[in-house]
């Protein structure tokens, strides 16, 4: 099946491309205006671009939402994940007020909603996959992006131990990954 990704990041949609596969993930044209993230959560945010890719191109669309979790600051920064440290804050910087501001070893929940609309059908369907863990000491590795270099998760990884999701192969990475956890569900709901 032929799905649009609604969204602009790169990242996500190389990530959706393999996760999905076999079926194809096409990114979103530019043209289509998405709106702003103005959920107050993740299924919000992920059913407001979808549905706005969907209308504008007629066809079955998808769309995420994710951001990390701390339990050291109250659920934050959820939502405002990609600005965490400012509206236009990098990921460096995001992480870095992260590692100020939780202690290390605190818990973390990576979260993704993953929302699917069919104009055809007028379907809406989400899928919600997380992945637990705590935070690093510091950033390592140069894999992946976003808070994955301070993330240490709590799944069973192959050896060594003790590697964040940024030291993970993509592979490994996505076997245990909110966004593949979100995915697999998707995937298994398309057959």
């Amino acid at each position: 099946m032929k799905l649009v990704l609604a969204t602009r990041n790169g990242h996500k949609a190389q990530e959706f491309s393999a996760l999905l596969a076999p079926h194809e993930v096409v990114a979103l044209p530019a043209e289509v205006r998405l709106p702003p993230e103005t959920g107050t959560t993740f299924a919000e945010n992920a059913l407001g671009k979808a549905r706005a890719a969907a209308q504008a191109l007629g066809t079955v669309a998808i769309a995420d939402d994710s951001g990390i979790a701390s339990a050291a600051l109250d659920g934050r920064p959820g939502v405002y994940s990609a600005r965490f440290a400012g509206e236009h804050a990098t990921d460096p910087e995001n992480l870095a007020k992260l590692l100020r501001d939780a202690p290390a070893g605190s818990a973390l929940a990576y979260v993704c909603v993953i929302a699917l609309v069919d104009p055809d059908t007028g379907t809406e369907e989400l899928f919600e996959g997380r992945c637990t863990g705590t935070l690093a000491d510091g950033p390592r590795g140069d894999g992946g992006f976003g808070y994955d270099p301070a993330f240490l998760p709590d799944d069973e990884i192959p050896p060594p131990p003790g590697r964040t999701m940024a030291e993970l192969t993509p592979e490994e990475k996505g076997a245990i990954s909110h966004r593949g956890r979100a995915a697999a569900l998707l995937r298994e709901r398309l057959g």
